[in-house]
Formats: structure tokens, C-alpha cells, sequence
């Protein structure tokens, strides 16, 4: 009886968390060609092949939509993040970090386009999220970087600079993959092009904060 009954609730929950994933795909990529003001409900909606009432039935609000979409790609970051919650080292942690800051880039780019054209606009619908979240998430980080250079494991350096040089260097194959693209011939990356990317980013930052790759910390 009991498995019976189970059914049709897995599969409703099945059907919604779908239907969820593929509005918060959709509107991400709405949001990053259109921004906030430029999309609709409606054009999510049609772009999603739902009808707008579903759109409103998980979402009452763009507003709402938005910032699920905004905070939807600042928790992947986090994930990305917890080698620095470890007792790595320097190389082991930031080169973590680094590369999988770069896999998001390829594998989330409307995401990161999102956050991006938020930001250069003043953040006018998630401020609130940069005066708490990503401030308290950056202090953090920043005490680990700090213990870094106490013992030596590092050269001193700004953590705040260090931390923006990542973030910008990044996202950069994200937010600009238009302009990479033209420049490599008018077609995207491919899989060899990103290691090799990754690769030197992750070399060039590593040595400009003194880290001798592959030497036991």
C-alpha cells in the first residue's frame, strides 16, 4: 500500500524538480543576453515551452526568478571554494580552487554573465546578498590566505587582490567567450584548449604568489 502511494508523489517530485531545473537553466540564459530589465516572464516562459502560469507557480515574481538564478551560481562557487575549508596546501588548495573556478567558466557561462552584468550595474536587486554572503565568505577566506603568508607558505600579498585577480581571471572565459572565441578562429575551446588554459592560469598565479610547485610545504 505504502509503495503504492509512494509512486505518483515520486513522481510529481521527479516532474517539479525538473521543470525547476529547466526554468533556472532557461532564465539564466534569458537573464544573461537581456539582463534583469530586458527579460520577461513571458519570454522565459516561451523560451522554456512552459506555459507562463507554471513560470509564476514556482516563481510569483522576475524578481524572485532572479535571484534564485543569481544565487544558484554563487553556491556553485562555494562548492568550488571548500579547498580552502581543508588543511591543504597553498598549491593543493588554489590550484583547486583555480581550476574548478575555470570548469564553471565553461560548464555555467550565462551564470557567470548574470553575476557579472549585476555587478557592473551597481547590483540593484542583490546588494544585500554582496553585504552579507559574499562579505563574510571573502573574510573568511582571507583569515586562511593571511595564515598562509604567517607561516611562510607564501609571499605577502594583498588577500583581497589576490582573491579579485582569480575571480576576474576566471570568469574572464566565461564573460568575454565571445571575444575568445573570434580569437581562436570563430570556434569555441576545445577540450585540449581548455587543460591548456587552465593549466597556465593556474602556473601563473601560483608562482606570482611565490608557490614552488611540487615542493612539500
Amino acid at each position: 500500500m505504502l509503495q503504492t502511494a509512494d509512486k505518483p508523489t515520486s513522481k510529481r517530485e521527479g516532474l517539479r524538480r525538473e521543470t525547476l531545473a529547466l526554468i533556472l537553466a532557461t532564465a539564466e540564459r534569458i537573464f544573461a543576453e537581456h539582463g534583469f530589465k530586458g527579460a520577461t516572464m513571458q519570454a522565459i516562459a516561451d523560451e522554456a515551452k512552459l506555459p507562463k502560469a507554471n513560470l509564476h507557480y514556482y516563481f510569483p515574481t522576475k524578481q524572485a526568478l532572479y535571484r534564485q538564478v543569481v544565487e544558484r551560481i554563487f553556491n556553485i562557487w562555494l562548492d568550488a571554494a571548500e579547498s580552502f575549508d581543508t588543511e591543504a596546501s597553498p598549491e593543493d588548495a588554489l590550484g583547486t580552487y583555480i581550476r574548478k573556478k575555470m570548469e564553471i567558466s565553461r560548464s555555467h557561462p550565462y551564470g557567470s554573465k548574470v553575476w557579472a552584468n549585476e555587478v557592473i550595474h551597481g547590483a540593484p536587486i542583490i546588494h544585500d546578498y554582496l553585504e552579507t554572503t559574499l562579505t563574510e565568505w571573502t573574510e573568511s577566506r582571507i583569515e586562511v590566505i593571511e595564515r598562509w603568508m604567517a607561516e611562510g607558505l607564501i609571499d605577502a600579498v594583498d588577500p583581497r587582490h589576490l582573491l579579485y585577480m582569480i575571480w576576474s581571471t576566471t570568469q574572464h572565459y566565461a564573460d568575454f567567450s565571445h571575444q575568445i572565441t573570434t580569437l581562436n578562429g570563430g570556434v569555441p575551446f576545445d577540450d585540449a584548449q581548455w587543460a591548456q588554459a587552465t593549466e597556465c592560469v593556474t602556473n601563473i598565479i601560483l608562482k606570482g604568489i611565490g608557490v614552488r610547485r611540487g615542493v612539500p610545504s
